[in-house]
């Protein structure tokens, strides 16, 4: 049976990789984590005049490029002039051309925000009257295509190395102190190195396309790579290469020097190892600490240290962890029970910082019990502390069988002596056949040393053979230890999960979060209430539109109805209902709506309402240039492939 175990192992690693790769894939472009609040002019509306600039307001300092700002005539003409600069707070502006004609213009832009994420869209207004446009803004995207997807890896690599780097050596130091000679566990922490420092290389040359154009022939642009090099993200990327160099000394002392050392001299340069080690570590964990979540928002001197300590507690847990399962499984050398106990005590300590430290950065990010399933940041916060209980449930089985180890480990050491007797009868065996070799005939050995030499390959063949025969019966019988087998799957199970978790929190350290996204709800609500009341128009009345669908798979049938009010151009409020057959509320994955004015070739202009509720979605300042007979097309998905569109037509202003 446990010749069946490694390719099951290697399988079921493959599948793991697979299933955290697949979650990086869907995880599209990073979510902005500085969101657009407001601007001037406002989005959609029909000015009489026009603008001397054009103002945009985000929810947090953002960093600008040369074209962060751009404004488009109706033919695709960028009409703004000079470079973007800061109004003031969180207000960025642009000039324009003087005296621009009548027409639909449009505004796109693509910032940076304090927290490293590319953050990009655009809007529309009218000087004049509307009219139609040839500029397209639906791709107008940051952080997406093949340069986003490769970051996206780029930083699953990064944590994943940091956990096997950090996590390795700290199970070496402080568990397993003789798994500094063990080859497996050498390549092990050596890896880890590698994937950091190769990741770390990746994103720096990413960095530049992924906040700017997306496009790969980027990448080696030296300019962008200058101008990447003067931002807070490129100082942490550059500062974690210098500690990674750091970290290449640390290493080969500790699977160099230390290993070779006495045991009293091991002592005193275990205690210099932690030290510089601890240091190393959590400069490694300050160079995300600084550039990303924690380094804005609330309390950011608490938070960063918070981060950092977060960091090296999932560190030590799960690359422990890891490390672990190369002892169990790679090393021919038998791991102590001592030494799991210790590993296990050192990641309870580690899962109570993880405890405390998440629970800060969970208030921080949220701020509101409702964020939690509201917004994307919370439902993902929510998968990931119900993998860590899970985890935390495996670890649990695991103490178990640690428990139970002492026997092996006592079974194991008396076999030692065993292969020493072998060795000694090897040995033996080739004195004898050296001796055999000389007496047989005098002659021989005076024509030449060739039986002689012969007979000690002989003899030392016949040694390898025996110790590699013992080795192997030592580890079948140690295989064959229901204690050891079970700690084995269980450290697996837990490995597994660990790599799932790490796939989703990548996944969440790309999306914005719920507190930010909260505070951008509601600075748009308030700007569109604002709006509404100096409008001054007269409304002309609510319209409501009742519309049956079917998507065609099961569970697909319902009815949605919207409703517009007041029903004017300008600024309007948006509901939308979904309901099934029986007229109890349908909750289902999404719903958008798009407006068309077909007399006038205006639209389509899409609409996304947020989920306030079960079955009920709303948008505000939904902007409708000018009156006419709008078809009102709402576009209904049940499941991950059903989905249809319905419309209906109605009278506005």
């Amino acid at each position: 049976m446990t010749q069946t175990i490694a390719p099951r192992v290697r399988t079921l690693v493959l599948l793991l990789l697979a299933t955290a790769g697949l979650l990086l894939t869907t995880a599209g472009p990073a979510s902005a984590h500085a969101a657009l609040t407001g601007s001037d002019p406002q989005q959609g509306v029909v000015v009489d005049k026009a603008p001397d600039q054009v103002s945009l307001t985000f929810s947090e300092q953002v960093a600008l490029s040369s074209d962060s700002l751009r404004v488009l005539d109706p033919k695709g003409k960028a009409v703004q002039q000079g470079k973007p600069f800061e109004v003031g707070g969180t207000t960025y502006g642009v000039k324009v051309h003087s005296g621009l004609p009548d027409g639909t213009y449009t505004v796109t832009y693509q910032v940076v925000s304090a927290d490293s994420h590319p953050v990009s869209g655009a809007f529309t207004f009218s000087v004049g009257a509307p009219s139609t446009t040839s500029v397209s803004v639906s791709g107008e995207t940051a952080g997406g295509g093949v340069v986003g997807w490769l970051y996206g890896f780029g930083r699953y690599l990064s944590y994943a190395g940091f956990i096997v780097l950090v996590g390795g050596a700290a199970f070496v130091l402080a568990c397993w102190q003789r798994g500094a000679g063990v080859r497996p566990m050498q390549r092990f922490v050596v890896g880890g190195w590698l994937t950091l420092t190769a990741a770390t290389l990746l994103l720096l040359l990413l960095r530049g396309s992924y906040t700017s154009s997306g496009k790969v022939g980027d990448v080696f642009d030296l300019d962008l790579l200058g101008n990447v090099l003067q931002t807070k993200s490129g100082a942490a990327l550059v500062s974690r290469l210098l500690l990674l160099a750091a970290a290449a000394l640390f290493i080969s002392v500790l699977f160099g020097a230390y290993d070779k050392r006495e045991d009293e001299e091991k002592r005193d340069l275990t205690f210099g190892l932690a030290i510089g080690g601890t240091v190393v570590a959590a400069g490694l964990a300050a160079s995300w600490a600084m550039a990303e979540h924690a380094s804005v928002g609330l309390q950011t001197g608490i938070a960063m240290p918070v981060d950092v300590l977060h960091l090296l507690a999932v560190a030590t847990w799960l690359g422990g962890l890891t490390a672990l399962l190369v002892a169990l499984y790679r090393s021919d050398a038998p791991i102590e029970s001592a030494a799991v106990r210790r590993f296990s005590q050192v990641a309870f300590g580690s899962v109570v910082t993880l405890v405390a430290t998440g629970v800060y950065q969970s208030w921080r990010q949220l701020g509101s019990w409702s964020a939690f399933t509201e917004t994307r940041y919370g439902q993902l916060l929510l998968v990931k502390i119900g993998l860590v209980a899970v985890l935390v449930g495996i670890a649990f089985i695991s103490r178990r069988w640690t428990a139970q180890l002492a026997d092996t480990v006592v079974r194991q050491g008396k076999r030692a002596p065993q292969k020493e007797r072998v060795a000694a009868t090897a040995s033996g065996s080739a004195k004898s056949a050296k001796e055999a070799g000389g007496a047989k005939d005098s002659g021989a050995a005076k024509k030449g040393t060739g039986a002689k030499g012969d007979g000690s390959k002989r003899a030392a063949q016949l040694a390898r053979q025996q110790a590699a025969m013992d080795t192997a019966r030592q580890k079948r019988t140690r295989d064959a230890d229901p204690h050891r087998f079970g700690l084995r799957r269980s450290v697996l199970a837990e490995a597994g999960v660990a790599v799932v978790l790490l796939a989703v929190t990548t996944v969440l350290t790309q999306t914005e979060p719920g507190r930010t996204e909260e505070d951008a709800k509601a600075a748009k609500a308030a700007a569109s209430s604002s709006s509404s009341s100096s409008s001054g128009e007269a409304g002309s009345g609510a319209v409501t539109l009742d519309m049956s669908f079917d998507t065609g798979g099961t569970d697909g049938k319902g009815v949605v109805t919207v409703d517009v009010d007041p029903a004017r151009v300008g600024g309007n409020e948006m509901h939308v209902y979904v309901q099934r057959p029986n007229g109890r509320a349908f909750d289902i994955p999404e719903v958008k709506v798009a407006l068309t004015l077909e007399a006038k070739k205006i639209g389509p202009l899409a609409i996304t309402p947020d989920h306030i509720t079960t079955g009920h979605w709303s948008a505000s300042n939904v902007q409708i240039p000018m009156a006419g007979d709008w078809k009102i097309a709402v576009t209904v998905r049940t499941s991950d492939i059903d989905q249809t569109t319905v419309s209906k037509n109605a009278q506005i202003g």
